[in-house]
C-alpha cells in the first residue's frame, strides 16, 4: 500500500480508500465493521461517507466502528454535505455528521454536490468557520467539474477563505471525462483527486453484455439509472478491449480495471465499494 499527500493538505492517504456507500444500505452493520476491520489490517487508512448514504445510516456504522476499535486518530475521516449548502444547512449537517460519527472532528468535509442556488461565497464562509472551529481539518468537494472548482478557487484565493483540498470525480475505462479539463486544473492547483467508481459500477467486471439481462441484486439492478452511461456503443467496446487485455494476460477484469486507475500519476487515492472482504483482496491484488 502507497501512501500519499492530500493536495496541499498534511493529511496522508492509503492509494486505496475504503468507500463506505454499501454500510447500512445493501450489507448490514456486522458485515460492515468486518470489512473495516479486514481493511484497516490491510493498510487502508482513508474511509469516506457521507450523511446522504443511507440517510445516515453509514455514518453512524462508521462512527461506531471508529469509536469501538479507538481508531480516530488512525484514521483519515472523510464525510460530505448534502443539498443546498446554505450556512445553516452546511452547519447543522455538521452537527449531525458529528454526533453519528461519534467524533468531535472530521478530516475531510466534502460538499457532495455544486449548488447553482446557493451563493458561492456563503458556501465557503460557512465551510471557513468549521475549519476555524477545529470540527473540520481540511473541506473538499465531490462531483464538480473544472469550471466549478477553478471558480472555488478563484473565490478562496480571493477572499481569503480555506481552499479545497481536494476533488472526487468517477473515473474508470469508461467514465475519462475528467482527463481534458478537471485533472490538468488540479494538477497545476495541488488538488487532490479521490477517485470513486473504478469498476464502473460493476460494468467493467464483465457481467454485463449486451442483450442479456441484468442479474438481479447486482447495483444495475438496484440502481439503474446507472445503466444509460455504461450500457452504450463506447462502454461495450471498452469492455470488448478489456476481455482481450484479461485473455492475454491471464488476469481479471477487476484487477486491470483497478490497475488502471491505481497506475494514473494524477489520482491520490481510489475509492472502492466492498460487501465483502474478498472485494477488497481484488483491490490490493491490483496494487502489486
Amino acid at each position: 500500500m502507497q501512501y500519499r499527500s492530500l493536495g496541499h493538505s498534511q493529511i496522508s492517504v492509503s492509494s486505496i480508500g475504503m468507500g463506505c456507500v454499501t454500510f447500512g444500505r445493501e450489507i448490514d452493520e456486522a458485515t460492515s465493521l468486518q470489512i473495516m476491520d479486514y481493511a484497516f489490517e490491510h493498510g487502508i487508512t482513508l474511509f469516506d461517507t457521507a450523511e446522504a448514504y443511507a440517510e445516515g445510516e453509514s455514518e453512524r456504522v462508521v462512527g461506531n466502528w471508529i469509536k469501538s476499535r479507538s481508531l480516530r486518530d488512525n484514521v483519515v475521516l472523510a464525510t460530505k454535505v448534502n443539498g443546498k449548502l446554505t450556512r445553516q444547512r452546511i452547519f447543522s449537517s455538521i452537527e449531525a455528521s458529528l454526533k453519528r460519527l461519534r467524533t468531535d472532528r472530521i478530516d475531510l468535509l466534502q460538499t457532495h454536490t455544486w449548488d447553482d442556488s446557493t451563493p458561492l461565497e456563503e458556501t465557503l464562509d460557512a465551510l471557513t468557520t468549521l475549519v476555524d472551529q477545529g470540527k473540520v481539518r481540511f473541506i473538499g468537494c465531490s462531483n464538480y467539474d473544472a469550471s466549478q472548482l477553478a471558480a472555488t478557487l478563484k473565490l478562496s484565493d480571493q477572499s481569503s477563505f480555506a481552499r479545497m483540498t481536494s476533488v472526487q470525480p468517477p473515473y474508470n475505462l469508461v467514465q475519462r471525462e475528467i482527463e481534458a479539463e478537471l485533472l490538468p486544473l488540479c494538477a497545476r492547483e495541488s488538488i487532490g483527486v479521490i477517485s470513486y467508481s473504478p469498476l464502473a459500477a460493476g460494468f467493467l467486471t464483465g457481467k454485463y453484455r449486451p442483450g442479456e439481462p441484468i442479474p438481479t441484486g447486482t447495483r444495475f439492478d438496484v440502481i439503474p439509472g446507472h445503466q444509460p452511461i455504461y450500457f452504450t456503443e463506447h462502454g461495450y467496446r471498452v469492455l470488448e478491449e478489456l476481455d482481450a487485455a484479461a485473455q492475454s494476460t491471464g488476469l481479471s477484469h477487476v484487477q486491470l480495471a483497478l490497475s488502471w486507475v491505481l497506475e494514473q500519476p494524477n489520482v491520490t487515492s481510489m475509492l472502492i465499494g466492498a460487501r465483502n472482504t474478498s472485494q477488497i483482496d481484488q483491490a490490493l491484488l491490483a496494487t502489486g
